[in-house]
């Protein structure tokens, strides 16, 4: 694959020459320092609060920064190490949150007129236990609004924009948490993913994006879209800092009846590379034939798929149900869902929303019961499918995540739906069963920006997808480039 070479205000560079050698840490690397005593919380935040404010100007992948809240934390957060108190992988790390997570104090804007002010009087179950476990908020996150319009103009903050070209979108609705992670503010970032928002971002913006099973994180207190397609979970840059902030999350909660009773196995200890015996099966039906599709991308998965075979794994073609009647069936319960969940301002304030946001919840009106039903009936039985034909013998499926590189911002036109644009996703079919699934790096395409890969599992098989994305993040991830960073516009 190139280099990457983008047009505008972002080119690739050195991770460890900019944004600077702190950003270039992992988690574990910034945690041993911590516990060492040679790094300190206060340290690593203030690095990454000076980068948000010389650098996100051009970027937009914050709504709100808070700097005195979080050098509080992190404060607290060398205390505590200096008195032996540990409190997991993410004790001292900087984080953000997608606006649309409660914070205790904090407005959860939903990047919308209608919620601009709201201000959280708790936490949510993600913020809860990333408080709990030492973490350092930074902030909040952009968004599209209420995690479903677009890179829309009229709303409360400016759309985030792609840090390898901002010429380009991020993709969404996790926008501003796939900016934040590939452009060194963070190591990781958390978001929701109901149809692919955040995968979307991590594979436009060259990040690691995991869509954990439903009901392996709470999403108590973060506002709904769709209630069965919702899911919460990690950004990171690496895959062992996603597997980090996965473990720092995932567990049960008695406030979401979505979360399965179950604790959350060790998500780090396997991180070994090795995929010796590792079952993976593929299906080229969904992408290869698709005209829609870069060549790049399908020779990407090509690569990925035998180098996991010169590894050791055992890879076997398998038979996927048709995309389209996943696209179909997720299409609907979406649109009946996020309809009911916003009906009451559809109804009295139609005008507060974004155009975008109304033209894309509207259509849930024409949703009727029956079809509702029938969609969920099928639903059913493509995820049986999926069980059957694909993880009844394999570990891991490996698949598309995008069909393309990243869009203009020139390709949205004012009014939704806009003509097809050039970065169809392929995320919808997993969000709508539930498995988990994780956008994996492979570099670059010829115009500079990222392509990557998709990978899923059986249900709670999130360990599994770890352990093939080590080896692939190491042949093919180029950890070790970042964009380039220009200041505010």
């Amino acid at each position: 694959m190139s280099d990457p070479t983008p047009a505008t205000a972002s080119a690739a560079t050195p991770a460890a020459a900019a944004p600077g050698a702190l950003a270039g840490l992992s988690v574990a690397e910034a945690g041993a320092l911590l516990r060492a005593g040679r790094l300190s919380a206060v340290e690593l935040a203030e690095h990454a609060l000076d980068l948000v404010e010389a650098h996100d100007g051009s970027l937009h992948s914050f709504v709100l920064v808070t700097r005195e809240q979080a050098l509080d934390r992190a404060r607290q957060a060398d205390r505590e190490l200096r008195e032996g108190v540990d409190r997991g992988p993410l004790h001292g790390i900087p984080y953000a949150l997608k606006d649309i997570f409660a914070a205790e104090g904090l407005p959860t804007t939903n990047q919308s007129r209608l919620t601009v002010d709201d201000v959280a009087t708790a936490d949510s179950a993600v913020e809860e236990r990333l408080r709990a476990g030492g973490g350092v908020l930074l902030g909040k996150l952009t968004t599209y609004e209420f995690a479903m319009g677009g890179p829309s103009p009229d709303l409360p903050f400016p759309p985030a924009r792609n840090p390898w070209n901002t010429e380009h979108i991020p993709s969404g609705s996790s926008s501003g948490a796939g900016v934040a992670v590939a452009a060194g503010f963070l190591r990781v970032a958390f978001g929701s993913d109901t149809a692919g928002s955040m995968r979307g971002p991590a594979f436009h913006c060259g990040t690691v994006g995991l869509k954990p099973t439903y009901g392996l994180v709470s999403g108590y207190g973060a506002t709904p879209l769709s209630p069965t397609m919702d899911h919460f979970g990690p950004l990171g840059w690496t895959v062992a800092d996603t597997a980090a902030a996965l473990q720092a999350v995932a567990g049960p909660d008695p406030r979401d009846p979505r979360t399965a009773d179950a604790p959350a196995p060790d998500y780090l200890a396997g991180l070994t590379g090795d995929v010796r015996g590792l079952r993976v099966a593929y299906s080229t039906a969904w992408y290869a034939a698709d005209p829609a599709t870069l060549p790049e991308i399908t020779r990407g998965i090509e690569r990925a798929l035998t180098h996991l075979e010169g590894l050791g794994a055992i890879v076997e073609e398998c038979e996927l149900p048709p995309y389209e009647l996943f696209n179909a069936c997720g299409r609907i319960v979406m649109a009946a869902e996020g309809f009911a969940t916003h009906e009451k301002n559809l109804r009295e304030a139609p005008r507060e929303f974004g155009r975008f946001t109304y033209q894309k919840l509207l259509p849930g009106a024409g949703v009727g019961a029956d079809d509702l039903r029938r969609a969920l009936d099928v639903r059913r039985r493509l995820a049986e499918a999926l069980d059957r034909q694909v993880f009844s013998g394999h570990d891991v499926l490996v698949t598309a995540c995008g069909q393309t590189t990243a869009a203009r911002f020139d390709d949205f036109p004012r009014d939704w739906p806009p003509p097809r644009l050039a970065n169809d996703m392929q995320t919808i079919p997993f969000a709508l069963t539930g498995h988990p699934a994780m956008s994996l790096p492979l570099g670059f395409a010829g115009n500079g920006l990222p392509i990557g890969v998709q990978l899923v599992g059986p249900r709670f098989g999130e360990a599994g997808l770890f352990r093939a994305a080590i080896p692939l993040e190491a042949e093919f991830g180029r950890r070790e480039v970042r964009p380039a960073l220009t200041g505010p516009a």
